[in-house]
């Protein structure tokens, strides 16, 4: 089956880093488009950035500058490394990736990103 296992969130202040990792299995890891979404409390759920098979990278036009999307298809994992963070970047992340659109993405169990001093 499909699995995604994010880790790397946790609390730092602003203007900080984190590094979230997501490693997945049960796809061919090579061929798919990977991204990260984010839900802040009270929010829908919002898309940070995509990554293409090919390594081509998308963002969302507030994480543009400080967000950096990247991708191991040697370990089967996408990364998000989050840069000058800010208050408003609280939020569970999502790893996410819909290798084909007859069924519903998959998503990962989310993790907890807390930006405050």
């Amino acid at each position: 089956q499909v699995q995604l296992v994010e880790s790397g969130g946790g609390l730092v202040q602003p203007g900080g880093s984190l590094r979230l990792s997501c490693v997945v299995s049960g796809i061919i890891f090579s061929k798919n488009a990977m991204g990260w979404y984010r839900q802040a409390p009270g929010k829908q759920r919002e898309l940070v950035a995509l990554i293409s098979s090919g390594g081509s990278p998308n963002y969302e036009d507030s994480v543009k500058g400080r967000f950096s999307i990247s991708r191991d298809n040697a370990k089967d994992t996408v990364y998000l490394q989050m840069n000058s963070l800010q208050p408003e970047d609280t939020a569970v992340y999502y790893c996410w990736t819909r290798p084909t659109y007859l069924r519903p993405p998959y998503w990962g169990q989310g993790t907890q990103v807390t930006v405050s001093s």
